[in-house]
Order: structure tokens, then sequence, then C-alpha cells
């Protein structure tokens, strides 16, 4: 566990502000109004948006940062636009960008939902991922819906739940996921603590053919929910809960250490299989 830093009333926090939705989309608006409530604000985020790219990095182009005016209804943000993932985002921030070791990374508010798999593939939680790797405390804020701007009630819980994780911080090496829905303020029936519902997308190609009669294709899928728990994300939404999953980096299966360490390793000239 790192410290458990209460930074209300020490020096002024530095809270970075990334996204996945691009350094326009509303939500991470709402979000940096939110966070100069708390500290001086930084954002860095996508110029274009990066939903779906995961903790995808750039490597094989350069990434390219330029100054962008970043206006909330409290004034002028400081703000960076990037050509790169979310990832990039975070880790471009903490080497060049910032004036120190931020105190917290924050991500979103994301336009759709990153319960259960959906974290796999998400460049919002990739954002907190990247600042829990590097020893940050990090929240990723999603609003579970694609269709609706109203973010009165997001920015409500996403007040409250960024004073306790200030106060009282989070273990090392995990990221507090939130995943809030797309409810009135008043019908939000509170907070929910999950965990990630077993899910997949039942997916497939659609395919179609250009001007040229050349085929193409567009990923579409439906979102199965294999859970029957009560104590999960997907669930706790269902029934009008704000969800917060604490999720981490390390993806060992240690339910499956005890059985392959039971296996028989030692080859003599080929694998008994």
């Amino acid at each position: 566990m790192k410290n458990q830093t209460n930074h209300v009333g020490s020096k002024e926090p530095l809270i970075l502000v990334s996204n996945d939705d691009g350094i326009e989309a509303p939500g991470i608006h709402v979000l940096a109004s939110v966070m100069v409530e708390f500290g001086r604000v930084v954002v860095v985020a996508p110029v274009h948006e990066k939903s779906g790219t995961g903790h995808a990095i750039t490597v094989r182009d350069p990434v390219r940062v330029r100054p962008w005016p970043f206006r909330i209804p409290s004034g002028m943000v400081e703000a960076h636009a990037v050509t790169g993932t979310p990832a990039d985002c975070v880790k471009l921030a903490m080497s060049r960008l910032l004036p120190r070791k931020p105190d917290l990374v924050v991500s979103g508010i994301n336009h759709g939902s990153n319960t259960a798999v959906n974290v796999m593939y998400s460049g919002t939680i990739a954002a907190a991922m990247e600042a829990a790797i590097l020893g940050i405390d990090a929240i990723a804020f999603s609003l579970c819906t694609k269709e609706s701007n109203d973010l009165e009630a997001a920015s409500w819980y996403t007040r409250m739940i960024t004073a306790r994780i200030l106060q009282r911080g989070m273990p090392d090496g995990v990221l507090l996921n939130v995943s809030i829905p797309d409810l009135p303020l008043d019908e939000l029936r509170g907070v929910a603590i999950t965990r990630l519902a077993r899910a997949r997308w039942k997916e497939h190609f659609v395919e179609r053919a250009d001007p040229f009669g050349e085929p193409y294709y567009w990923l579409s899928g439906e979102f199965e929910n294999l859970d029957t728990g009560s104590d999960n994300d997907v669930d706790a939404v269902d029934r009008g809960f704000v969800s917060l999953t604490p999720i981490q980096f390390d993806l060992t299966a240690y339910n499956a250490l005890e059985m392959l360490h039971s296996w028989q390793w030692k080859f003599e000239t080929s694998p008994d299989v």
C-alpha cells in the first residue's frame, strides 16, 4: 500500500484530466469543471476521439501536442491536445507537461458504459490505468449511455467520489472505475461497491461493398451478460446504483496458479501430452 495522503488542507492538489472521447467532448468539460473545485487542473486529452483503443500506445509514429483553448464556466483551464491515445496522454503529461507528479488522475466523463469486459477495450479506463501503473491515485468516470448529454447527476457523484478519494487515497496499483446510470439525480439509489460482471460481446462483422465493388467490414455485436450474481457492476447500474469497482493492472489468474504448479513440467525428450 502506498501512503494514504490526505490532500485536503495540505498543498493544493494537482489534478490531471484526460479521456478517450476527445478534448472537445462535453464530458471532459464537466469533469474539469468539477476538478477545479479541488485543486489545480491540467487537461491532457486526445485531439480526436480514441474510443475503443484500450491501452494502446504510439510507438511507430511521432506524438504531437499543442496548447488548446479550454473554457469552463469558471474560466480558462490549461489544456493540451495530443495526437496519440489516452495512455499516451498520461505518459506525455507525466514526462513533459506537468510541473510535478499529480496527486490525482481522472478520466472521462465517458459517454457509454465501461462495465464488465468493456474495461479491456476502453481508452477511458486506459488513461486511469496508466496513472495507477505510475503509482498515482486514479478514477475513471462513465455515464452509461451514448444517447444523453445530461451530466447533472454524473457531475454530482463525480464531486462526491473525488472528495473521498482525495481524502483517503487508493491502494497501490488500483484505480476506481465509476459507472453512473443514465437517471436523474433524485432517481439514483446511491453507490454500490461491485466487481466486474462476467460478460462478453457476441460479435460479427457486417460486410458491405464500396463504390468499386470491394468488400469492407463494420464490427457489430450484442452485449451478453453471463453473470447471475447481484454484486456486479452491470446489475448495480441496472438497479439504479452508481457502481464503484476497484480494478488493477495485475491480470494474474491467481486461482489457476495452484493447478499449474500441480502439473508435471519436467519434460524428458518430448512433452507428455
